[in-house]
């Protein structure tokens, strides 16, 4: 049986499909980075903030100083562009991942399933072979044109929209999601206003079709999509799916970049077409192809599969911890769960003089935007790196053994305002690790 698992992925198989993704993943990119910096989101979230939140493991990095942010997305912008066109494919493709990854671990406040997801594929792209045909580097000779590929190169792209479906999909196997149709049941009827729907939005079985439907669609659709027989109507309920989402929620580019990527499922053919339609309008594709043996060295079977061994144990970290994860958010990110909550919270902080006992609530706003302050109030590890920050400022501000607490309440799909931590537990002395923090109150008290 391995043989034969070997052997199809070792497969020869026709590079359109690669080199097609390579398009329209430069193209995505390239307009995101325009709308990013056209709604002047440089300014509100990298540049305008006192404070940052990076990710564990990144305290260190910084944004650069003043308007200088604006250089990171300038070379996203020109680095997706030359990625589209096949340019310097391989150095795009780093350009691109270093600058939007680190942009991305700049603060927590910013985390998007879909920011990670980017930040997947433009890794992955930097090892795959998709500049070997339609590209500049062909055009300017920079690389032997080729038409071929393995198996190996498209399964790194299609394993990667796999689990991210099939992990969006398990995640909604909860209570809340299936039984009690939420947070789908408070987020609809705020959609009432919409022509045509709204009025049906009002009806709690519409938010019961929808989450059964929404577990359904992510559990399956990949399988579907694999299946040629299956394929046009799986890829319709695709396009469905995700317009109908963008139009009853503010999710951004993402649907738009889930519509366009699972066309990788599609046969060579297709890709094939695609690659002719555009050769006859660009007045391109004269390259002589080359017809060498391929093969996927060991070094990079073992990065595939190692690389796809993480993706497959991350999402389920969270049985690290106790609890209800929906509640601690302890292993939360980076699992693929999509819209599954409605939470906000409320957090106050105090400063307390240990030497005077004197007591301060700290005006938030001062520190934090809006949105920090939102994303801070319901997730411990923000908390903590919070309170570090303030504990700095405070110490520069002359006390010199400084104990920050808070009074936090976080409301959970609409069950009331709850309180969250221990109000007596000084953050400033707790640290983000891999243990559990038992300073997080049960969702039940």
């Amino acid at each position: 049986m391995l043989t034969s698992i070997q052997a199809y992925f070792n497969e020869e198989k026709s590079n359109a499909p690669l080199v097609v993704f390579r398009i329209l993943f430069g193209f995505m990119m390239l307009y995101s980075t325009i709308r990013f910096m056209s709604m002047g989101w440089v300014q509100d979230f990298y540049i305008m903030p006192k404070m940052f939140f990076p990710f564990e493991g990144f305290y260190w990095l910084k944004p650069l100083p003043g308007n200088a942010m604006y250089i990171m997305f300038i070379a996203m912008l020109i680095s997706a562009s030359t990625i589209m066109l096949g340019l310097f494919y391989r150095a795009s493709a780093f350009i691109f991942f270093l600058s939007f990854t680190y942009v991305e671990l700049l603060d927590k406040s910013n985390y998007l399933n879909h920011y990670y997801f980017v930040s997947l594929i433009a890794f992955i792209l930097i090892f795959l072979p998709a500049h070997k045909r339609f590209s500049l580097d062909v055009y300017f000779k920079r690389v032997q044109a080729s038409n071929k590929t393995t198996e190996y190169a498209l399964w790194f792209l299609k394993g990667q929209l796999a689990i991210v479906y099939i992990f969006a999909g398990i995640a909604k196997l909860n209570t809340d999601w299936l039984l009690h149709a939420l947070p789908l049941k408070i987020w609809l009827p705020a959609q009432m206003h919409l022509p045509l729907i709204g009025e049906l939005l009002t009806f709690e079985w519409v938010a019961y079709l929808f989450s059964w439907f929404g577990a359904a669609y992510d559990l399956f659709i990949v399988f579907f999509l694999l299946n040629k027989r299956t394929r046009i109507f799986a890829y319709a309920f695709v396009i469905i799916f995700h317009v109908l989402t963008r139009i009853l929620f503010p999710i951004g580019m993402f649907p738009y970049i889930m519509i366009l990527s699972t066309l990788i499922f599609f046969s060579e053919n297709f890709h094939e077409n695609v690659l002719r339609k555009l050769a006859r309008f660009f007045k391109t594709e004269n390259a002589v192809f080359v017809q060498t043996p391929l093969q996927n060295s060991s070094l990079f079977k073992s990065f595939f599969i190692l690389f796809f061994i993480i993706q497959l144990l991350i999402p389920f970290r969270y049985l690290m911890y106790p609890g209800n994860l929906y509640w601690t958010e302890q292993g939360y990110r980076f699992s693929w769960r999509v819209m599954l909550m409605e939470k906000a919270g409320t957090a106050f902080f105090y400063v307390i003089d240990s030497a005077t006992g004197k007591k301060v609530e700290v005006n938030n706003r001062e520190h934090l935007s809006m949105n920090q302050e939102k994303m801070m109030a319901t997730q411990p590890d923000m908390l903590v790196q919070y309170a570090h920050q303030l504990k700095n400022i405070y110490i520069r501000e002359g006390i010199k053994e400084p104990i920050i607490v808070a009074d936090v309440f976080v409301n959970l799909n609409g069950r009331g305002s709850k309180k969250f931590i221990d109000p007596n537990v000084d953050l400033g002395k707790e640290n983000n690790t891999w243990r559990a923090k038992n300073w997080i109150l049960d969702d039940e008290e």
